[in-house]
């Protein structure tokens, strides 16, 4: 299928649901910003399902690992994990896409017993069925690529991007991420995926750093004729100083990686010259990784923008507030330290891009997650840089179609994003 150039002139109102901890809102497209509204608290758990310009989405059912509980591999209440599996059907039957989910992380044991209570912690608060968007798509007219695949989202209930293998009895609790991902990996390997021709590894968010992480691995599992290649969405989370000067990112991951015995579980190559919690920050990871690797990311990405720069703990008088909500209330000095990010971003991205394999869409945007929503996988009105959306970017990069190593001109530039708009 050729590149298709995304008009911003079909740009109409529709409907999506944002899905978070707390509970389920609404949010709507309007002129190319989507319309959220929230509860503060609600912020880093933000994920959503890209139901837009979708006419009866396929659900998919919740599978159970029952083999999993056996092997410890289980979520942090001690529940079994689980996936959603569409199979796949004519020239996609041997090809396999792993979706692994994101949601945040916990770092501490508070957070962690509230995780458990969650569809984040437990599989007993899991939804039972998932509509398949964007990359999980069966519509060929909306997943060009992949969309008779076989597809499956792997559930994210350890809370420490399916990397730790730890426990803490007093407080009940599992830290079992590691033991899931390989307990969902042999489950799907005996139902089909050890004959794979095709396999990709994706992910969005916390499962856009858990590709990352698992990437070699993944490639480990299969022979080397079969073609295997890595996605990360939304997973390049930078080791930044937020408005104060402070650490937040680090602050939180270093809780992740300690409470759950995740270093036993990162990459030696790292881990031999950096300390554990900077061998969880995507950048010190991307350079060794062997297997190709794919980042799709927004330079300016909301999650980061609210959680690790200008959270509230960094900006108590709530100067950032308003910018944090919608990026067109930032000042001119804001913008200036936002772009001073981007250029951060794309100095720890510089030896990843060299690599011919690997492959790159950055897009100067305000948003989070961009596979899983149609709207800016594959849509009329789709983000583009060079006219290309980024499905068409991932699909010439995973077929070896073409070379694609996109970086957008820097904010404000690109028309097409789909920026995230804030409502309290």
């Amino acid at each position: 299928m050729g590149s298709r150039v995304r008009s911003r002139d079909s740009m109409k109102v529709r409907f999506f649901w944002i899905w978070v901890v707390v509970g389920v809102v609404s949010w709507d497209v309007v002129d190319g910003s989507e319309l959220l509204h929230f509860n503060g608290t609600e912020l880093p758990y933000l994920e959503y399902y890209g139901v837009s310009q979708v006419s009866n989405p396929v659900m998919v059912g919740l599978t159970l690992i029952t083999s999993a509980g056996a092997k410890g591999a289980v979520c942090l209440d001690g529940s079994l994990p689980g996936y959603h599996l569409h199979r796949g059907y004519g020239s996609g039957a041997s090809s396999w896409l792993i979706q692994l989910e994101g949601g945040g992380w916990c770092n501490n044991v508070r957070s962690c017993v509230y995780r458990k209570t969650t569809r984040r912690g437990s599989s007993k608060y899991m939804e039972k069925q998932l509509p398949f968007t964007g990359i999980l798509s069966n519509k060929a007219e909306e997943n060009p690529d992949f969309f008779n695949w076989n597809r499956v989202k792997v559930r994210y209930c350890d809370g420490a991007s399916f990397a730790g293998d730890s426990e803490d009895k007093a407080a009940q609790l599992q830290f079992r991420g590691q033991r899931i991902w390989l307990a969902a990996m042999e489950d799907l390997m005996s139902k089909g995926m050890h004959y794979a021709k095709q396999a990709l590894l994706s992910g969005c968010s916390a499962g856009g750093l858990a590709s990352i992480l698992h990437c070699d691995e993944f490639r480990d599992l299969f022979p080397r004729r079969t073609r295997v290649k890595c996605l990360s969405d939304a997973g390049l989370f930078l080791d930044a100083a937020d408005v104060s000067g402070g650490h937040t990112l680090r602050n939180i991951y270093s809780g992740v990686v300690n409470l759950q015995g995740v270093k036993r579980n990162l990459p030696q190559a790292c881990t031999n010259h950096l300390d554990p919690t900077s061998c969880f920050f995507p950048q010190n990871l991307i350079a060794s990784i062997k297997t190709p690797l794919f980042l799709l990311n927004a330079a300016y990405d909301a999650w980061q923008l609210q959680a690790s720069l200008a959270p509230s703990s960094a900006d108590p008088h709530g100067y950032w507030r308003q910018c944090t909500l919608n990026n067109a209330r930032c000042s001119a000095s804001q913008i200036q330290f936002l772009q001073g990010f981007r250029n951060q971003m794309l100095n720890a991205i510089r030896g990843f891009s060299s690599s011919r394999q690997n492959g790159l869409f950055l897009n100067s945007c305000f948003t989070h997650c961009q596979s899983e929503r149609q709207d800016t996988w594959f849509a009329d009105n789709s983000p583009t840089i060079g006219n290309k959306a980024i499905a068409l970017a991932v699909g010439d990069w995973y077929f070896d179609r073409a070379a694609v190593k996109t970086i957008d001109c820097a904010y404000p530039c690109d028309k097409t994003c789909h920026n995230l708009v804030f409502h309290e």
